[in-house]
C-alpha cells in the first residue's frame, strides 16, 4: 500500500508463468472492432501447432501498483502492472501476422494495446449480446484510494480506441466524487491507485459500455475511508459497487460489514487478494461477492477459450480461503468450513493473459499497459451483474450465482498454493476457493 507516509515500492519485478498453447481458434480471432483496426490482423498462413508453439511462449514480468503490504486497518490495490515480457496477446497478435512479437519495455509507452481488449472479454465470458444491449440507465461505481487526475482523458482515450460509446462528464456518464460526494474537494493524487482507476474503469467499459461509471475517491487506503467511499456510492445511487482492493482479516472486520458493507439491493463485489491462497478482508465479509482470479487462454473447445486457477508462485496468485471471523452466508453450503469461503466467482486475472489498460498519470503511467490481478476480475464481475439488471431490494446479490450454477463455465484445474482441505486452495468440478462456482458464461448466473 502506498499512502502520503509510505512511499511506494519500485522495482518490485515478478515473474509469470506461461500462457496456455493456443490452438486453430487462434486463426479466427480478431481484434473485434472497428476501431482496433489499426492493426494488421490478416491471418498468416501458418499450422496450429506453430502457432500453438509461439503463443506458448508468453511470459512477463510485473510490479505491484499499489506497493508493500498494508498494516492493520489499511488495504493495498489487487492491480498488477506488466513491465516486460510479451503477452498471450501480443503472441497471439504476432502469430496472426507471421511476425517476431515485441516485447513490452520498463516504462515505454506501446502505442496500440498489448493485453485483452473488449471483443476478447465479451467473447470468452458470453457477453456480446448482452453488453451491446444491456445496461443503460445502470450505474455501476468504482471505489479506490486516492485521486486519479486524467481518470476521465484516459477513460475517453479507452472508449475512443475500441469504438464504445462516449462516457464523460459532460453527458452524463461519468462522475468522479470524494467520499463525502464533493467533485471539486478531492484527495491526493497518486498514481500507483491511478493505474489502480484507469484499470477498474476500463474493465466495467469493456464489459457494460451503455452503463454509466461512479468514482468515489476514499481520502485513505485506510478501511474507514475506503468503508466510506462504499456508503457514498451507494447513497448516489449504485446498484454495483466494485472494490479492488484487500488487507489481512482482522476482529473488527465484523464491525466493518455492518458499517459500509450490508447493502440489501446491491451488488457489491470485491478482490480476493493476489497473493496466492489465504483469505483478504473485505472478500471475506458475507456481504459481498468475492472475486477470484483465473488464466484465460484461447481454445479449440465449443467456447473458444479456456480457463485455470491463476497462480505464479507460492505467494503469487488469486486469494481463497476460510475466514478466521466472518460468518458463513446461508447460500454457501461447503461443509469444511464454518465461516465464510472465498471465493464466490472469478474472472481473468493473471498479467501473462492481462487486460489492456489506458493510463497516462505519473512515473508509471506510460499509456498503454497491460494489467493483472483480481483488481481485473472484480470490476469485470460487477459489470456483468450490470448486464444481468437490477438487484432485488431485498436481496444481497452474492446468492444469485448459487443459484444459477449451470449458467457458469465450471473451472477445474489448477491450485493457488498448499493447503490441508483440497478444494480451499485447488480447482475441482463444482465449488472450490480459488475459482468459486466458475467464471461467467453470460449473464444469467448473476441476476435473481
Amino acid at each position: 500500500m502506498r499512502t502520503p507516509n509510505t512511499p511506494r515500492v519500485s522495482g518490485r519485478w515478478r515473474k509469470a508463468g506461461s500462457a496456455a498453447a493456443a490452438t486453430t481458434a487462434l486463426l479466427l480471432a480478431g481484434l473485434g472492432t472497428a476501431a482496433q483496426a489499426h492493426a494488421d490482423t490478416t491471418p498468416h498462413k501458418a499450422s496450429p501447432s506453430a502457432i500453438a508453439a509461439q503463443v506458448a511462449k508468453a511470459h512477463v514480468r510485473y510490479e505491484s501498483s499499489c506497493g508493500a503490504t498494508p498494516k492493520k486497518g489499511y488495504a493495498a490495490c489487487n492491480a498488477l502492472r506488466v513491465t516486460a515480457g510479451t503477452t498471450a496477446y501480443m503472441e497471439k497478435q504476432a502469430a496472426l501476422k507471421g511476425v517476431t512479437p515485441k516485447s513490452i519495455k520498463p516504462n515505454a509507452t506501446s502505442a496500440t494495446p498489448t493485453g485483452y481488449g473488449p471483443s476478447d472479454l465479451q467473447s470468452a465470458y458470453g457477453l456480446k449480446s448482452a453488453s451491446a444491449s444491456n445496461g443503460s440507465g445502470e450505474t455501476i461505481a468504482i471505489v479506490d484510494a486516492y485521486d486519479d487526475p486524467n481518470a476521465a482523458a484516459d477513460l475517453a482515450t479507452y472508449r475512443s480506441y475500441y469504438g464504445l460509446p462516449a462516457c464523460t462528464t459532460a453527458n452524463g456518464c461519468f462522475k468522479k466524487v470524494s467520499q463525502t460526494g464533493s467533485t471539486t474537494s478531492l484527495p491526493t493524487a497518486d498514481s500507483g491507485w491511478a493505474g489502480e482507476i484507469s484499470l477498474d474503469l476500463d474493465m466495467v467499459s469493456a464489459i457494460a459500455p451503455n452503463a454509466n461509471i461512479l468514482l468515489v475517491e476514499a481520502k485513505s487506503s485506510s478501511m474507514a475511508n475506503l468503508g466510506t467511499a462504499v456508503n457514498e456510492a451507494v447513497k448516489l445511487g449504485a446498484k454495483f459497487v466494485s472494490n479492488s482492493y484487500g488487507g489481512s482479516e482482522s476482529s473488527s472486520d465484523t464491525s466493518y460489514d455492518s458499517s459500509y458493507f450490508n447493502h440489501p439491493g446491491v451488488a457489491i463485489t470485491v478482490s480476493a487478494g493476489d497473493e496466492g491462497y489465504g483469505a483478504e478482508y473485505p472478500a471475506a465479509s458475507k456481504y459481498v461477492t468475492a472475486v477470484g482470479g483465473t488464466k484465460l487462454s484461447t481454445s479449440s473447445t465449443s467456447r473458444g477459450w479456456t480457463e485455470s486457477v491463476w497462480n505464479t508462485s507460492s505467494t503469487e496468485g488469486t486469494g481463497s480461503g476460510c475466514s478466521s471471523y466472518d460468518a458463513k452466508p446461508t447460500w454457501q453450503t461447503d461443509t469444511t468450513c464454518t465461516k465464510r469461503m472465498i471465493a464466490d466467482v472469478s474472472a481473468v486475472a493473471d498479467p501473462a493473459t492481462g487486460v489492456s489498460v489506458y493510463d497516462s498519470y505519473g512515473s508509471d503511467g506510460t499509456g498503454w499497459n497491460t494489467y493483472g490481478g483480481t483488481s481485473a476480475s472484480a470490476p469485470i464481475i460487477a459489470s456483468v451483474y450490470a448486464l444481468a439488471g437490477t438487484p432485488g431490494s431485498s436481496d444481497y446479490p452474492a446468492q444469485y450465482p448459487y443459484e444459477h450454477t449451470s449458467s457458469l463455465n465450471d473451472v477445474t484445474s489448477g491450485s493457488n498454493g498448499s493447503c490441508t482441505t483440497s478444494y480451499y486452495c485447488t480447482a475441482k468440478s463444482g465449488y472450490d476457493g480459488p475459482t468459486g462456482l466458475g467464471t461467467p458464461a453470460g449473464a444469467t448466473a448473476f441476476t435473481g
